[in-house]
């Protein structure tokens, strides 16, 4: 994605649910929901090297600390894919 959006993002923040116009947009009925695939990446087991304060940190948030660091490294993958480089503009 190398284009620049010229939507207003803080104008659309402020909107609240009832004034977003979703006359467009299909209602997703039953049978969408009775047809749908729920597809989730497979899951690879791996040894990594952490360091020792910072996998304190995430055990200490309790049962799920795998699963967190997953998300947390899911979060930075998408950015980093979805990242525009703006620096060349002028």
């Amino acid at each position: 994605m190398s284009k620049v959006s010229n939507t207003d993002l803080k104008k659309l923040a402020a909107m609240e649910d009832k004034d977003i116009d979703m006359s467009d947009i299909a209602e997703l009925d039953e049978n969408f929901f009775r047809n749908a695939e729920l597809r989730v990446p497979p899951k690879q087991s791996v040894t990594m090297r952490l360091d020792s304060d910072v996998l304190a940190w995430f055990k200490a948030q309790g049962q799920g600390y795998q699963t967190r660091i997953n998300k947390l490294l899911r979060s930075y993958m998408d950015v980093q894919l979805h990242h525009v480089d703006h620096s060349e503009r002028k």
